[in-house]
């Protein structure tokens, strides 16, 4: 799926650099998910993620793939079962996020060449999806732990895995857990809740973006 190479985040099969940052819209809809993620996209912010537990979300996956194609990468979040990963991969989904960690979900993402991102709280948990073949971790929830209990599982991880925060993170947050040691951030109703328009997502899209490219340049 993705490296982490000093500053960005690079897909090593389009070679496009993608900020640190994952929107998760979750409760998006079809009929309106192409209009979000073309607002993210414009806005900057080019790693999208679809919930499973939204309304039709391969829906919302192949559908939103198809209109920004290589301009951005569209995962799927929620993901708790190997055939929700096949679901998703057939939907033309490109990365997996779960809340957990899954090993069987993670073999099976890497088995159909997704990246797998899972959530991970514990140094035990982190370990056991880096030996699992994870691409990347998710810190979920981020807030239970904080930023200093992130910063001393940081170092004992590999320095080149990127280790994003989820969960009670916000722009504001961004440069504290930069510092502790986060390559990236998840973006959850700060970004995206059912009823927000493309236009209050666009706006609220430039503000984590213009918080992002302080912190990270």
């Amino acid at each position: 799926m993705t490296n982490y190479v000093g500053e960005q985040i690079t897909d090593p099969v389009t070679g496009k650099a993608h900020r640190r940052l994952i929107a998760i819209l979750r409760g998006v809809q079809p009929h309106e998910a192409v209009d979000m993620a073309r607002a993210l996209v414009d806005a900057g912010i080019t790693m999208i993620e679809v919930p499973l537990n939204s309304p039709e979300p391969l829906k919302s996956i192949a559908a939103m793939k198809d209109a920004v194609g290589d301009a951005a990468m569209i995962g799927a979040g929620t993901v708790l079962t190997p055939d929700d990963v096949a679901n998703v991969k057939a939907a033309n989904g490109e990365f997996i996020v779960s809340p957990n960690c899954d090993i069987d979900v993670i073999a099976k993402t890497k088995e159909l060449g997704m990246g797998s991102w899972p959530g991970v709280l514990t140094p035990t948990e982190c370990f056991a999806a880096i030996k699992a073949g994870a691409d990347g971790l998710k810190i979920f929830p981020a807030s239970i732990i904080g930023s200093e209990g992130i910063k001393a599982m940081r170092a004992v991880l590999p320095k080149d895995l990127p280790v994003f925060a989820v969960g009670g993170v916000g722009p504001d947050d961004f440069s504290t857990y930069a510092k502790a040691g986060c390559d990236g951030f998840g973006l959850g109703s700060g970004i995206y809740k059912p009823g927000m328009t493309a236009s209050d997502v666009s706006k609220a899209a430039i503000a984590y973006v213009t918080a992002h490219d302080a912190v990270f340049g």
